[in-house]
């Protein structure tokens, strides 16, 4: 019954859009130890919440209430489970919100008890500024099973200690057009491709034939979509300082352009192509994206938005990776809920946030369409059950995930990085530079910050 009734909520609610978006790293910039006293007790969090009859209100920043509908659901479906507890919702805004967060937590006056993460160089500025407390002794107290992330939170831990818990995730998957496939005459891609296997397939699948070009694959301009498949070997991450891994990646995209295995990154930028229409267009037989796409495709085929003659017949599977690599390693990014050092009542603030990033919480997050960040059998099969989600077993498949790489990783400077990173990139690919430069120019700039 309980499948039903997420299954239900699910396809009700498939409207409301996804929104996007490795290897380990810890930082060694110091945390700073808060004032307070956080030790806990032996005793679960949960049943002191439970138990408790005396009313707690908590102060909960988010953005954008009003175009999303998990924040209402989670409330709701919190104080059900927990009423002498009234969740006071805060929204701060999208635009500029973990830089409004962290001036709102400087003031003397904050009274937030627990807050949203949005991005990992926001996470970092919160952990700098110790506005925020380490769950370690939460986590431990209460038996809380971080191999349920994936390896997500072994990528945001700062000096031996975790200071938030993911409950939201989008990850990385291979979409491609079964029709091509077909009219080709060439087995579907499968849930264990290298990337050479990937490249291989792709240069199948291609037809130059100006006029009826078919394109083997698809990058969008984002730097992602090329530099971070490198970063899948589980060795590498974009925090390195160096960055000569990333040229077999670059090598295999480049000669694809040159061999028209896929479009052009300059005329992407110059059309301003998104990558929504050139996989719905139906001349692209492989789309590199992240799993909020899912919801996007499923819901612009059912409205007729999309032309369900071209890129109806779809699937997906699981990312490719490197040489020696698990199937099912993949990039993703985290949402996640941390406890404020100014809040009064902090073992109340980390059962709402023990509540949210589990598997309670995770069947919220999928009753509005989105991916939490535990995957539960029972979310996996509501999401794979709804209407107009491939049926064949491969793309089912793909929803499980064996190692999740953060696009962004933890580190001090990370949002510097990002900045040197990007603007080589677009070098690199414009063919401003060459890939031996562009990757010489990104080590000694980013080597120069690091140091």
């Amino acid at each position: 019954m309980k499948k039903k009734v997420i299954s239900l909520l699910l396809t009700a609610t498939m409207l409301v859009a996804l929104t996007a978006g490795c290897g380990s790293q810890k930082s060694s910039a110091p945390a700073k130890e808060t004032a307070k006293d956080t030790s806990v007790s032996a005793s679960s969090t949960e049943e002191k919440t439970e138990a408790s009859a005396e009313p707690v209100t908590l102060k909960w920043a988010i953005w954008d209430e009003s175009t999303t509908q998990y924040w209402g659901d989670i409330k709701k479906a919190y104080e059900t489970k927990f009423p002498n507890v009234t969740i006071e919702m805060v929204d701060l805004g999208s635009t500029d919100y973990m830089t409004v967060l962290a001036t709102e937590l400087s003031g003397s006056g904050s009274d937030f008890d627990v807050v949203t993460i949005k991005d990992v160089p926001g996470y970092a500025t919160l952990v700098q500024k110790n506005a925020i407390i380490p769950l370690d002794d939460y986590i431990k107290a209460d038996g809380v099973d971080l191999a349920k992330y994936a390896g997500a939170t072994d990528q945001v831990v700062v000096d031996g200690k975790l200071y938030e818990l993911p409950f939201r995730n989008d990850f990385w998957v291979l979409f491609y057009n079964k029709d091509i496939f077909d009219a080709k005459g060439v087995a579907y891609p499968t849930n264990d491709m290298t990337w050479a296997q990937y490249d291989e397939l792709a240069r199948k699948v291609t037809d130059t034939t100006f006029g009826s070009q078919i394109y083997g694959t698809h990058y969008h301009t984002w730097r992602s979509t090329v530099q971070l498949c490198a970063v899948l070997d589980g060795k590498h991450t974009i925090l390195d300082g160096t960055y000569d891994f990333m040229k077999p990646t670059y090598e295999m995209v480049l000669n694809q352009e040159k061999d028209g295995v896929c479009r052009k990154y300059t005329d992407l930028k110059t059309e301003g192509l998104h990558y929504s229409a050139a996989f719905s267009g139906g001349d692209v037989a492989m789309l590199n994206m992240g799993s909020w796409f899912i919801a996007t495709l499923m819901t612009n085929l059912k409205s007729g938005e999309y032309d369900s003659s071209l890129c109806g017949n779809w699937g997906i599977v699981k990312y490719p990776h490197a040489e020696g690599v698990p199937a099912g390693s993949t990039l993703g990014t985290i949402t996640g809920l941390s406890v404020t050092s100014a809040s009064d009542t902090p073992e109340a603030a980390w059962n709402f946030v023990k509540w949210v990033s589990g598997e309670e919480g995770a069947a919220v997050m999928a009753s509005s369409g989105n991916f939490p960040a535990i995957m539960t059998d029972e979310v996996k099969a509501a999401i794979t059950g709804l209407e107009g989600f491939p049926t064949d077993d491969a793309s089912k498949e793909a929803l499980n995930v064996s190692n999740l790489y953060l696009e962004v990783p933890y580190g001090e400077n990370v949002s510097e990085i990002n900045s040197i990173l990007d603007s080589y990139h677009g070098s690199i690919m414009t063919g401003e530079m060459s890939i031996d430069e562009g990757i010489a120019a990104m080590n000694k700039e980013v080597s120069a910050l690091l140091k």
